[in-house]
């Protein structure tokens, strides 16, 4: 496996190959997003432990939406099962995802509790735009940076959990143009496409639908940015000689 440098103006195409190949499949991708975070919900209401358990299942969950991404663009129907492709994958690629998932509870506890500190020991909502559920985001940004291909490179290449955070996080760096315009991009999609619907559902219904569309849109727009996911992955690792590759992703 070694690092492919892309100029900026790619991170434009994997806008939109995300929004292209969502509209392949939009009911199993849409379907298989929501699950995910219905998941994560139902494990969230365990007491004491629900938190923890939500956490370790992001790199395997992220995976899998990966895969599902993939097996879109190859015109195929991504099944539910994709989900826990991490855990298909044998005992050693299972143990190296559930490893990756301890990383990233520890490092979400962390920035979340030492936000919680710095705003005087207040907690952070997470649903509220506040000064500590800001601060919380910004002491993410390292954390989302050093797993966004982590989860691809341990399953697809076999790198080991600590090395794929670094491998992750120069990714980032090196692709840093592409990344960037592809960050701004979605937010003018999220952005866009929030005040169009919201504006249409106010004339409508009154500020009552605005609200009412605003949420099912904002979740289909997460779901497309989810399926964007695995394009940045494919673009910016190659498989090197005697190597096997990850899973294919063809241009739609």
């Amino acid at each position: 496996m070694k690092l492919n440098i892309v100029p900026a103006r790619t991170g434009i195409q994997w806008v939109k190959l995300g929004i292209r190949t969502f509209f392949k499949q939009p009911l199993a991708l849409a379907g298989l997003f929501f699950l995910y975070m219905a998941a994560v919900i139902l494990v969230a209401q365990l007491p004491y432990v629900g938190i923890f358990i939500g956490g370790m299942l992001v790199p395997a969950a992220t995976l899998g939406l990966m895969a599902a991404s993939a097996e879109a663009t190859k015109g195929r129907f991504p099944m539910p099962t994709l989900l826990v492709s991490a855990f298909r994958a044998g005992r050693l690629q299972a143990r190296a995802m559930l490893v990756l998932g301890a990383l990233y509870t520890a490092g979400s506890v962390a920035a979340t509790a030492l936000a919680s500190l710095a705003t005087g020991g207040q907690p952070v909502s997470g649903t509220e735009v506040d000064p500590g559920t800001l601060l919380a985001l910004a002491l993410h940004a390292p954390l989302f940076i050093m797993f966004w291909h982590a989860p691809a490179l341990v399953h697809w290449h076999g790198v080991t959990p600590v090395k794929s955070l670094f491998f992750s996080a120069v990714a980032c760096f090196r692709n840093f143009g592409a990344m960037a315009l592809y960050a701004f991009l979605w937010l003018g999609v999220f952005m866009g496409a929030g005040t169009v619907l919201g504006v249409i559902g106010g004339l409508i219904g009154g500020a009552e639908m605005a609200r009412a569309v605003m949420m099912p849109t904002a979740l289909l727009m997460a779901a497309m940015f989810s399926t964007s996911i695995y394009f940045t992955f494919r673009d910016s690792f190659v498989a090197t000689e005697g190597e096997e590759p990850q899973p294919p992703g063809e241009t739609p």
